[in-house]
C-alpha cells in the first residue's frame, strides 16, 4: 500500500503514467492547457523583449530577466540567480557587468561571505522598471483586473501548484 496523495485519475507523485492509460477527455483537456500555455508563453516573450528596450534601447533580454530577479530578489548573491536561472558564471558576470555600467544594479561585499557580491537594484533601475512596466499593455493585469478576485487567487494557485509538481489544494 502506497501513502500517495495524488488526486483521483492523476499520476502517483514522480512516476509517468503509461501512453494511452489516461482517459481520452483528460488527455484532449490536457493537450489544450499545453496549447494555451504555448500561446501565453509567446506573449510574455513579446513583452519581454519590449520591457527590455524600454529599461534600455537595445537591452538583451536575457539580461532583462536577470535584471528584474535582482529587483524581485534583491540584495541577493549572482551565484544564487545563476543557479536559479541555469546560467553560467561567465555569461551572468558579463551580464551583471552590463548591468552595472547601465547603472541599474550595485554590487556590494556580502558580510556573510567575503568572497560574494550582494547585487541590488539601484533606485534609478528600479525606476526604469516602473517606467517600462507602467507602458506596458499587460497581458494579465489589463485581463485579471476585471476577474472575479476569487478566480484570480485560484488561478494563482494552481499555477503555483503546476510550477511546484504538486496537486492544487482546495479552498
Amino acid at each position: 500500500m502506497t501513502n500517495d496523495t495524488s488526486p483521483p485519475g492523476a499520476a502517483p507523485s514522480g512516476k509517468a503514467r503509461r501512453p494511452g492509460s489516461v482517459p481520452p477527455e483528460r488527455a484532449e483537456a490536457i493537450k489544450a492547457v499545453e496549447s494555451e500555455f504555448g500561446e501565453l508563453m509567446m506573449r510574455v516573450r513579446r513583452m519581454i523583449h519590449r520591457n527590455a528596450d524600454r529599461v534600455s534601447p537595445g537591452m538583451n533580454p536575457g539580461a532583462y530577466k536577470i535584471f528584474t530577479s535582482i529587483v524581485r530578489n534583491g540584495p541577493v548573491k549572482a551565484s544564487d540567480i545563476a543557479e536559479r536561472m541555469m546560467l553560467d558564471k561567465g555569461q551572468m558576470s558579463r551580464t551583471v557587468k552590463e548591468l552595472e555600467d547601465l547603472g541599474l544594479v550595485t554590487r556590494t561585499p556580502d558580510p556573510g561571505d567575503r568572497r560574494a557580491s550582494l547585487l541590488e537594484a539601484t533606485p534609478h533601475g528600479v525606476a526604469r522598471l516602473d517606467e517600462a512596466r507602467s507602458g506596458n499593455d499587460s497581458l494579465l493585469y489589463d485581463t485579471l483586473v476585471d476577474w472575479d478576485l476569487d478566480r484570480v487567487l485560484d488561478l494563482a494557485d494552481l499555477l503555483h501548484a503546476l510550477t511546484n509538481g504538486t496537486a492544487p489544494e482546495r479552498r
